[in-house]
């Protein structure tokens, strides 16, 4: 095997256990911050979960003022109103509380702070040229590890494009995981986000740009979901079970940040652009055709992905066994009521050419294992359609 290993770099610190979000005040002193600006969505504030997080700032003497517009598939413009309401308070640090979106977006907003133009100017990797301000995540779905990646997404409203943004300024300081924030979450919730953390994990896993230590997250990730998603799915105030698909999320954070992500991301991110479906919910509708597809490309360790989800490949050629891996993300998605197919996400055939263009435009077709023309993007999309 050849490494792809040149460097390992993870710069976020990690609060994780049961109640560890109502220590949020304390932990952030550390970083000198005065006045922070909470970055959330009406959905969070509506369940109460902030109420421990803004007793620990209190008693911890840090102002703070909420900006809780966030959106699903948040676009550029909410960066720039965002950063416009910071700079208008003279906040000097970020915490978001939320899902992927949050995260996002205050990322982005951060970004912003301390470098001019419009997020979207800085697509691709390493154009940031400013360290961002500050930024503490506190994540309340398991499944976009945007806590643990250098990396934010946004949309262009007026292509309908999803724009990934790249670079270590991105990092967070410091991430809190606190499982009991995730305990009330509906389970289609549940499902989505944490079909996404597979997706995260089984994507880094057979990327082109693996190495040995991100491949060994992925397939820990791969495990732990496969071992607790359907409990917190089917019990959702299984403490146990919450707080290990949080650390799955995160750990697949880590591997995809450093291993880039495949065809999943790069066609999905097309639907969550052009028909704004959940990006989570459209991964996994995704992911067994596009694992389909890759099998050629990476029977060995798709057993593995086999095995670690609980499949019994005894006797199997290796071929066979990497199908029970695709049987595995099948019978996960039919058993948390997601569609076979993404026509009943609202995907429609008749943008086919700019889903394809769009996806080829993704890096993430360079790190898919099996090589990608646009032909077969579109092959892939249609299969998915019609769920063959």
């Amino acid at each position: 095997m050849i490494s792809n290993l040149t460097e390992f770099y993870i710069p976020t610190k990690m609060k994780i256990g049961v109640g560890s979000s109502e220590q949020t005040g304390e932990l952030i002193k550390e970083y000198g911050l005065k006045k922070l600006l909470i970055v959330t969505d009406q959905g969070v504030i509506n369940a109460h979960l902030m109420d421990g997080i803004e007793k620990s700032l209190k008693e911890s003497n840090i102002d703070y003022l909420v900006f809780d517009e966030v959106e699903p598939n948040p676009s550029s413009e909410i960066a720039l109103k965002g950063v416009q309401f910071l700079k208008q308070h003279e906040c000097d640090g970020l915490l978001a509380i939320g899902g992927g979106s949050s995260i996002d977006t205050a990322k982005g907003i951060a970004v912003l702070a301390t470098n001019e133009g419009d997020i979207l100017d800085y697509e691709g990797f390493g154009k940031i040229k400013n360290p961002a301000l500050p930024l503490v995540v506190i994540p309340t779905t398991a499944g976009t590890g945007s806590e643990a990646t250098p990396s934010t997404v946004f949309t262009n409203k007026k292509t309908s494009f999803k724009t990934a943004i790249l670079s270590p300024h991105l990092y967070p300081k410091l991430a809190i995981l606190d499982p009991l924030l995730t305990i009330n979450l509906p389970p289609s919730i549940t499902a989505a986000t944490g079909m996404d953390a597979l997706t995260h994990a089984i994507e880094s896993y057979i990327s082109k740009f693996a190495n040995p230590v991100s491949q060994a997250l992925g397939i820990h990730a791969i495990k732990l979901i496969g071992e607790n998603l359907s409990n917190a799915y089917f019990v959702g105030t299984n403490v146990k079970a919450r707080e290990e698909m949080l650390v799955a999320s995160m750990i697949a954070g880590i591997a995809f940040a450093h291993a880039k992500l495949g065809n999943v991301h790069a066609i999905s991110h097309t639907f969550s652009g052009i028909f704004n479906i959940p990006h989570g919910i459209a991964n996994a509708a995704l992911l067994p055709f596009v694992m389909k597809y890759n099998l050629p490309a990476a029977p060995g360790q798709m057993k593995e992905i086999a095995v670690a989800l609980g499949k019994d490949v005894t006797g199997l050629t290796t071929i066979a066994a990497g199908e029970k891996a695709i049987e595995a993300v099948v019978e996960m998605n039919k058993a948390f009521d997601i569609p076979n197919n993404i026509k009943d996400l609202g995907v429609t055939l008749d943008l086919l050419p700019k889903m394809v263009e769009d996806s080829m435009r993704s890096g993430n077709v360079k790190a898919n294992p099996r090589l990608t023309k646009a032909a077969d993007i579109k092959q892939i999309i249609e299969n998915a359609y019609y769920g063959i």
